[in-house]
């Protein structure tokens, strides 16, 4: 399990984004279409990583959201 980060973009999409996996970014036009797109994208990665005999990194975020 990976946890996720998801923003609007500057271009109307939504962008999904894994800290833990660097570059594991995706997006879609709503927020369902970017976490199944995000989803897609972690199996992927993380696929890729087993192909190349790479062990997947540990999921370390640690976030804070503030309104300032």
């Amino acid at each position: 399990m990976c946890q996720v980060l998801i923003h609007p973009g500057e271009d109307g999409y939504w962008v999904a984004e894994c800290p833990s996996l660097p570059g594991c970014i995706s997006q879609g036009l709503t927020r369902e279409e970017a976490i199944i797109n995000i989803r897609e994208a972690i199996d992927g990665y993380v696929i890729s990583l087993q192909t190349d005999g790479i062990s997947v990194p540990e999921d370390s975020l640690e976030a804070l959201l503030l309104a300032v």
